[in-house]
């Protein structure tokens, strides 16, 4: 069956104001698909305030997944030598099949986006040509590298994974570029259907007649300097769903399945059809820990010395497998496409995993330790992309682990225990320190030596307590024993209620 090629149709409606950009959305019908790309000059007043409320709007569309989104404020950088020549062989490639086709280290992810991609290509290298007339073929193979390059490089959360199509919804916010090839790059992302405003608040940038038609203008006042906190994802972590971490994932797809993790991804939640999500009932809300600026409470004295906490042995820690799952993942015709970790976090059957485990395929099964039946779910009862963390839900009681809530801070060389299934090795378990406290993409993590492999993402990280102090999230495959958790504050918080 011939595929249908989409036409892309500029700013079929007027924007006047920032908020309406975030609004507004495009349509696919007939085989076209309108999209906008506006030229925002100068500064309104309420101009911060306007930016971060789009931030907000957007989080919040994105938790509810109804979109993607992102804001940056840096420009793209050069490939290097190495990274040219990639590149360079894909754009020979994209010549060889008769420019039907990109295909980069990020678009094989996803179906379709290859030929998006490729008319895209096409596309803007004739405004290129039509822009510089008599440019030589060597000037513009070297723009296609820098196109390609920057797609897999600076939008890759945007348009990364099989959640592509034709009628996602992606949005861009750019402050303040300068160059016509930077102008380029987001005339193309518009040509795989994304929404980009151009934030031009200290000038408009010089372009010829034909390239400034390509953009619509929104004047918002007087050009001048304003400072403008960078995008951060993070700074709604209840409602953000923005894409997180910018290293590897310990996520193990399946020998015959899509993807791979060889190299440093980002991960993005896919859309999901709507479902019902269980809620906690009030006596789990009423036993939820509250927020200590929530209420004052006075509490009766003790009339009793609590038992002191006792570490236990690796032994006794290594017991504690039993309450973490190994997790399959399956495509739509039940292959089996990948597999993860996961921590029992309520005895009603709740799961905690990480959102790009969970969100990777259309069911799970759960196989639990000293149990021989596999339970399957398509139950996804919340998830986070901002933390990388997914909640499920399967149809059986389970012992959860406690997550630890705080008492003292966690420090460096403190001893801990890690458990998952790496490389599909079923709750194997292992030992390290703390070795540092990272920040990536404004999340806090921990960063740990016990060892873990590619499956362990999900996994239990616990102290000498038992307790849950993080959950495996990734790892870098170049440095040995380097890996990272999400912290128990971020658990807590999301598991609220479900405990």
């Amino acid at each position: 069956m011939k595929q249908e090629i989409i036409r892309y149709m500029h700013n079929a409606m007027s924007i006047h104001s920032i908020e309406a950009f975030g609004k507004i959305r495009g349509v696919l019908s007939q085989n076209r698909r309108t999209v906008y790309f506006v030229r925002a000059l100068g500064i309104s007043t309420g101009y911060t305030e306007e930016i971060l409320k789009l931030d907000r709007t957007m989080l919040q569309q994105m938790r509810e997944g109804r979109t993607v989104y992102k804001r940056i404020s840096t420009p793209p950088p050069m490939p290097t030598a190495q990274e040219a020549d990639y590149y360079a062989g894909c754009f020979q490639k994209w010549l060889d099949c008769q420019r039907k086709r990109v295909d980069t280290k990020m678009t094989v992810q996803s179906t379709g986006l290859p030929e998006a991609l490729g008319r895209a290509l096409a596309e803007t290298l004739g405004q290129y040509r039509l822009a510089k007339p008599g440019v030589s073929e060597t000037i513009e193979k070297n723009f296609a590298v820098k196109l390609l390059y920057w797609f897999d490089l600076a939008v890759n959360d945007l348009f990364a994974g099989q959640q592509w199509s034709e009628k996602s919804s992606i949005k861009l916010a750019v402050h303040n570029i300068t160059k016509e090839q930077e102008y380029l790059f987001y005339y193309l992302l518009t040509l795989v259907g994304a929404d980009v405003l151009l934030l031009q608040s200290k000038a408009d940038i010089a372009l010829s007649a034909s390239l400034k038609e390509l953009s619509s203008e929104l004047v918002l006042g007087s050009y001048g300097d304003v400072e403008i906190p960078a995008f951060s994802p993070a700074f709604s972590i209840e409602e953000a769903q923005q894409p997180a971490i910018a290293v590897n994932t310990m996520y193990q797809p399946a020998e015959s399945g899509v993807g791979s993790n060889s190299g440093s991804i980002r991960m993005v939640i896919p859309e999901r059809p709507a479902k019902k999500q269980t809620q906690p009932n009030a006596a789990a809300l009423q036993n939820s820990p509250l927020p200590s600026a929530a209420v004052s409470v006075q509490m009766p004295p003790h009339t009793s010395q609590r038992a002191p906490r006792t570490e236990k042995s690796f032994e006794q820690l290594a017991l504690l497998a039993s309450s973490v799952v190994m997790i399959t993942i399956h495509d739509s015709t039940g292959k089996p496409i990948g597999s993860g970790s996961g921590i029992m976090i309520g005895r009603k059957g709740y799961i905690l995993t990480n959102s790009h485990v969970a969100c990777g395929g259309k069911f799970y099964t759960v196989k639990i330790e000293d149990d021989e039946n596999s339970y399957r779910t398509d139950e996804m009862i919340k998830y986070n992309q901002v933390l990388d963390l997914a909640m499920i839900r399967i149809d059986r009681s389970l012992n959860p682990l406690p997550v630890y809530k705080g008492a003292q801070k966690l420090v460096r060389g403190q001893k801990v225990v890690a458990i998952g299934s790496p490389l599909g090795l079923f709750n194997s378990v292992s030992d390290g320190i703390i070795s540092g406290f990272r920040s990536i993409d404004h999340v806090g993590m921990i960063q740990f030596t016990a060892p873990i492999s590619h499956g362990s993402s999900g996994g239990a990280v616990l102290n000498m307590y038992g307790e849950v102090i993080g959950i495996s999230t990734a790892g870098f495959d170049d440095g040995q024993n380097i890996n990272l958790a999400v912290g128990y504050e971020f658990i807590n918080m999301f598991i609220k209620g479900f405990e």
